[in-house]
């Protein structure tokens, strides 16, 4: 009897960082997701807050299973190639899984898990290195958004200020971001201390696989770091 592609041995020599074991342990997890869901999608984020994605993963937990983290590990569980897949046509997954990436293993619906990733999204503030989606320019005068006690701080993130009888004023026109432009740390804070919320967390879906089935909604990520949840 031929031997299941699932019970192939992987070889995790190449992949650093975390301990071998804890690899192995992920690998056999991924490969246990493939025989007990029905599809797996692969998503990209944008603005990833891991406590966000957290509540979005525990809202599917019943139908789902969600992986983050070395997309190189997740490719080794799944199979790169033809020959070593656990799957037919999981290699093609697996082609995509580069950046800001994961994999989504699910029973629900397509139109469903389509629904969801699409409609999904949270707005947060911005953080150091962002780049910034519009300008934000303060005018010159009283600051009365601000407490008094809050003079010393816009003052040492860079902002022309002083006390007027116990009101935050700016002395000249300020410019907080620039619209295209990284966040400076004093520009990320400036903006949390105005409640302005201008990150916003996103999820993509990349390519849907399900038995006999290989569908690519978009061009996958570019390479870039994945914060692992």
């Amino acid at each position: 009897m031929p031997k299941s592609k699932r019970d192939r041995p992987v070889t995790l020599s190449k992949t650093k960082r975390k301990g071998r074991e804890h690899k192995e342990a992920v690998v056999n997890t991924i490969k246990q997701a493939a025989e007990d869901y029905n599809s797996v999608y692969v998503f990209s984020f944008e603005n990833m807050r891991n406590l966000k994605f957290k509540e979005f993963r525990d809202q599917l937990k019943s139908t789902s299973r969600f992986f983050l983290g070395s997309n190189k590990v997740m490719q080794i569980a799944l199979g790169r190639s033809e020959s070593d897949e656990i799957k037919s046509g999981l290699h093609k997954v697996s082609e995509v899984l580069h950046g800001n990436a994961g994999l989504c293993f699910t029973n629900l619906p397509k139109e469903e898990v389509e629904r969801l990733f699409n409609e999904y999204e949270e707005y947060d503030f911005a953080r150091t290195g962002s780049i910034a989606t519009e300008k934000v320019e303060l005018q010159e005068g009283p600051l009365e958004m601000f407490s008094h006690e809050m003079e010393p701080f816009l003052r040492k993130q860079g902002m022309p200020v002083r006390l007027n009888r116990g009101v935050v004023e700016l002395v000249a026109d300020y410019v907080v971001c620039e619209q295209g432009k990284p966040l400076s740390p004093e520009s990320a804070r400036i903006l949390r201390s105005l409640g302005s919320k201008t990150a916003t967390f996103r999820l993509h879906l990349i390519c849907r696989w399900s038995p006999g089935e290989f569908e690519l909604y978009v061009p996958g990520p570019s390479d870039s770091g994945v914060e692992s949840s």
